[in-house]
């Protein structure tokens, strides 16, 4: 099941902000173990080599690239890097992204400017470098990466941007299913709910929980039905999932891995 081997995976955002695992970095690991080369790129280099090595030692084949992935040059660069060592490109995972509180009045101009940039046009830049690559292969598979943040407000706590710009990724990964489908080229979403990753301890925490983490996570665990957050690797799954040849009829889809968050509202 979820066979990849002999497939080659691009994959944005692929370190962790910490000790531990975010979604690109589980992501990665997992699409290796299933048998995947994986490109991965993360905006520090150090970040992506700790997953490289992590695939290596597992007897995995990976490259680490220092990528800022709102710069067109060094997107089509890496891209290109990416078929100079390995020849194609399956997959495409945008997992790119990162939040910024504020509503239309406190939030600052760069501010709005630089959430559209990280959590928009990255995917866009990816996607445009990539996807010509595909059509030349006769194929492939994208997994954009939005949040709940993009389906759910929360009325006390704006992200004005954040929500914007993944709202807009559930549209931009609709529009490229749908304009990209004759040609074999799926596109879906994953809808990550609250997580429990390193971005709880190392920013969350310190932005809304006066860095008490304990309280933060006793608070986003009791929000969940389930009664706890998921973790990376529930993302890496559903991830592995569309891009495998068992969703090769799944496209314009959006899973939403989120203990039930959304479906019960606030």
């Amino acid at each position: 099941m979820h066979d990849l081997t002999g497939k080659v995976a691009f994959i944005s955002g692929a370190g962790s902000v910490g000790e531990g695992w975010g979604n690109g970095k589980a992501t990665a690991v997992l699409l290796a173990r299933q048998g995947a080369t994986v490109y991965g790129t993360d905006i520090t280099l150090a970040a992506a080599e700790e997953t490289r090595r992590l695939i290596a030692a597992e007897g995995g084949t990976a490259h680490a690239a220092a990528v800022d992935m709102t710069k067109a040059a060094e997107v089509e660069a890496a891209v290109a890097d990416c078929l100079a060592r390995f020849g194609r490109i399956d997959i495409l995972v945008n997992n790119v992204g990162g939040s910024a509180p504020g509503d239309p009045v406190s939030m600052s101009e760069e501010v709005w400017d630089a959430q559209l940039d990280l959590n928009l046009k990255t995917a866009f830049l990816c996607c445009k470098h990539v996807i010509p690559v595909m059509e030349r292969q006769g194929g492939g598979a994208i997994v954009n990466l939005s949040s709940i943040a993009g389906v759910r407000i929360l009325p006390d706590r704006p992200h004005v941007a954040y929500t914007t710009t993944k709202l807009g990724i559930l549209g931009f990964s609709r529009s490229i299913a749908v304009t990209y489908a004759k040609k074999a080229i799926r596109c879906n979403t994953v809808i990550p709910g609250l997580m429990h990753t390193p971005l709880v301890e190392t920013r969350l925490a310190k932005q809304v929980a006066g860095g008490d983490a304990a309280a933060l996570i006793a608070s986003r665990n009791a929000q969940v039905p389930t009664g706890k957050m998921g973790d990376a690797w529930d993302v890496a799954q559903a991830v592995l999932f569309l891009v495998s040849d068992e969703a090769r009829y799944v496209t314009a889809a959006e899973i939403a891995v989120d203990g039930g968050l959304s479906a019960a509202g606030r």
